[in-house]
């Protein structure tokens, strides 16, 4: 059989009310016996072993036995616990039990170019022994060699909202063949308003079909959207709902604005910060922080929704083989950064939507490996700290600051963290 293809490219769309979720009783697979006992043919479980994956995780060992039987799922599972796995691999076997037939069967939508792009990867890694062909499409880039992909024909195609409605509403992208319908990160396409979008692309789909969905979180409107596009489906959590991962150590430093620059750069300085990951609330701080940071002679790059495909293809690129150990991303430009051994994430400004934390820290600690996130947290900034411990319920654990720092004799400096945010 000949090897999947796989295509860069994107779209967006909207959708239809349906029935309201409920749970069903749990379809249990045998992930004590690899992924053999999730019911799993020999071709998949032959490219799951070449990836370099043994044992499932709890969310692949809890969603694919439901996703195989045509069930329609709620997922909630923390960012890098391998759930693209959890549906990509049984949404392969079912489709190749049909026949491939050169139409869209297999719809995945992802809030972000880099998440679509590697969603995308996974699903040409897994099927390199079948036939199937794997198309993403984004924006920000031409659709002339996306129209042309989907006039060749593709079975699987991983897309963004607002490309595929595009191409949905000129013609380009037929969805009427849809099978599967899988929305990723689902709270994530809420914070960046695609949910209107999402719902218009389900109107263009099969009433019959099976609906996949997945999220971090659990906020109230995503409850209200699966409510519209899944049917009786079964709900797997494989964490308490907007918990962080546990192999990730998070500390908290209390440092105003004009400080923070002086403490990264402090700490940039140590053998432990291997390769880091710098989150910003706004594009022009990334810049500002990637330019200073350069100044104190740490090559860094910046990943942000301002930024060409191509430059945020390189940085990644960059940062992946080691050319450069910094990236200065936004939230909305860090989905989808898969890093194997992603050393530390620093929030240089804590974010003002407490779910983001859960995303942001989630880039590092990924499949059960260990990790490091540290904050920075400003005056103004201690309601998203308080926000972010309610959301978690744990506390920020206050890192000391580095010897020799001007503010190491503030007794302040080293008071208890949650006596400083309840201050």
């Amino acid at each position: 059989m000949q090897a999947p293809r796989t295509q860069a490219v994107a779209l967006r769309a909207s959708g239809r009310s349906e029935v309201e979720p409920r749970v069903e009783p749990m379809v249990v697979g045998d992930a004590s016996a690899g992924f053999a006992g999730l019911g799993l043919t020999e071709w998949l479980q032959r490219a799951v072993a070449e990836a370099g994956y043994q044992t499932p995780t709890p969310i692949q060992g809890k969603a694919i036995p439901h996703v195989l039987t045509g069930q329609d799922l709620l997922g909630c599972a923390q960012t890098g616990t391998g759930k693209t796995a959890a549906f990509a691999l049984p949404i392969l076997q079912r489709l190749s039990l049909g026949p491939t037939r050169g139409r869209v069967r297999a719809l995945v939508l992802a809030p972000t170019r880099e998440l679509a792009a590697q969603i995308g990867a996974s699903f040409e890694r897994y099927a390199g022994s079948s036939n199937l062909r794997t198309l993403v499409v984004f924006g920000g880039v031409g659709k002339h060699d996306q129209v042309k992909a989907l006039a060749r024909g593709v079975e699987i195609l991983v897309a963004t909202p607002g490309r595929l409605l595009d191409l949905v509403q000129d013609g380009s992208a037929d969805l009427a063949g849809v099978e599967a319908f899988v929305l990723d990160e689902a709270d994530r396409m809420l914070d960046m308003g695609f949910i209107r979008d999402v719902k218009r692309i389900a109107s263009f789909l099969p009433t019959r079909r099976q609906t996949l969905m997945f999220s971090a979180t659990m906020p109230e409107p995503i409850e209200k959207l699966a409510g519209t596009i899944l049917r009786s489906p079964a709900r797997v959590a494989v964490d308490p709902i907007s918990s962080t991962c546990e192999p990730i150590s998070q500390s908290i430093f209390f440092v105003e604005k004009p400080e923070k620059t002086k403490l990264l750069v402090r700490l940039l300085r140590t053998d432990s910060m291997d390769r880091v990951l710098i989150f910003t609330r706004t594009k022009h701080g990334a810049n500002r922080l990637v330019r200073e940071l350069d100044a104190a002679g740490f090559g860094a790059a910046a990943i942000h929704g301002n930024k060409s495909q191509s430059a945020r293809v390189r940085a990644l690129d960059d940062f992946k083989t080691g050319r450069i150990r910094i990236v200065v991303a936004t939230d909305i430009a860090a989905r989808g950064i898969d890093i194997k051994d992603l050393s530390h994430v620093v929030n240089f400004e804590l974010p003002n939507e407490p779910e983001s934390y859960v995303h942001r820290i989630g880039r590092t600690g990924r499949a059960g490996r260990s990790g490091v996130a540290i904050s920075f947290c400003a005056h103004e900034e201690r309601p998203y700290a308080k926000a972010i411990e309610r959301l978690t319920r744990r506390s920020f654990v206050e890192a000391a600051m580095p010897r020799h720092d001007s503010r190491a004799h503030d007794s302040r400096a080293h008071a208890p963290a949650r006596a400083r945010l309840s201050s």
